[in-house]
């Protein structure tokens, strides 16, 4: 965090140096990415991503979208417009934060994207089918998502019992924990292991972390031995 003296923003250990909750999903056939957050062009650059197929987008914080004008490349280079899975709400907060990139203009160097609206229904993206599930981040739906047996769950807070059941079964879970103080619209660690030990996942990472969860090293430490804590460049094969 700027200008923050702790322990964890003056670590020298990389696992520490965590930038804005985002994830790449490849395939033999496609490649995915989740969010777009204010690091999108830096995380793109050390990947050394060349092309994307579509954008899924969890929510419209800025953390999550603040990165999206550099999608223009993409565009250039594959000579396309991108698609974009969001919610109604996400779309909304989108073409409000990016107004220009959506008005009739002569102008040709704006990102372009080409909504589609996620609903509660199963979706296909090519041959993937992905299910959407509702999480709440306090009262904003945020949507998580499951491919076959991984589900990606950042921003949650509270999920339903019917959204629950679309998540069991899942053998490598990534779920939010800020910290371990209560927050109004993150899960804290309790929260998120509680969860974990619900769903019985082979394998949990940890994500969306803030400075106040601890030090990468100290906290591994207390977690049960089927949980980690993601760091950037983390890679896993599913």
């Amino acid at each position: 965090m700027i200008s923050c003296p702790c322990a964890v923003c003056k670590s020298t250990d990389t696992k520490d140096k965590r930038l804005r909750t985002s994830v790449l999903i490849e395939t033999e056939e496609l490649t995915l990415c989740v969010d777009a957050g204010p690091d999108f062009r830096q995380q793109m650059l050390r990947e050394e991503v060349k092309n994307i197929d579509a954008l899924l987008i969890t929510h419209g914080h800025r953390d999550h979208i603040g990165g999206l004008d550099d999608i223009r490349p993409f565009n250039f280079f594959q000579h396309k417009i991108i698609p974009l899975y969001c919610n109604q709400e996400s779309e909304a907060m989108i073409r409000e934060q990016y107004a220009y990139a959506f008005k009739k203009s002569d102008y040709d160097f704006a990102p372009k994207v080409e909504f589609q609206t996620i609903r509660h229904d199963n979706f296909q993206i090519k041959n993937l089918t992905i299910t959407p599930i509702e999480v709440m981040h306090h009262s904003l739906p945020v949507t998580a998502f499951r491919i076959h047996d991984f589900t990606y769950i950042t921003d949650g807070k509270t999920i339903s019992d019917t959204e629950k059941e679309k998540i069991k079964g899942t053998k490598t879970l990534v779920i939010n924990a800020l910290r371990k103080e209560e927050h109004h619209s993150h899960f804290t660690l309790a929260q998120a292991l509680q969860l974990i030990e619900e769903i019985n996942p082979e394998q949990a990472y940890l994500i969306h972390m803030s400075h106040q969860f601890g030090l990468h090293e100290e906290m591994q430490k207390e977690l049960p031995a089927n949980v980690k804590i993601a760091y950037d460049g983390l890679k896993i094969s599913v």
